[in-house]
């Protein structure tokens, strides 16, 4: 069985690029939330997310 950035709660294990993604993506959200711009959070969560999961899928191929 392969390692996975997943948890068994469904949470990114620490110290993998998934993680320091998705910390940077929730910094940046924060950002731009406080610039009072219009912008599309569910598209902006749901890019985050495809990017996180290729990042994991990379990892467990032992790419990344």
């Amino acid at each position: 069985m392969s390692d996975s950035d997943i948890t068994d709660s469904g949470e990114i294990s620490p110290n993998t690029p998934a993680s320091e993604f998705a910390a940077w993506c929730e910094a940046e959200f924060e950002r731009r939330c406080n610039l009072g711009d219009d912008f599309d959070e569910g598209h902006y969560r749901k890019a985050m997310q495809l990017v996180i999961d290729r990042l994991q899928r990379l990892k467990n191929e032992g790419r990344a």
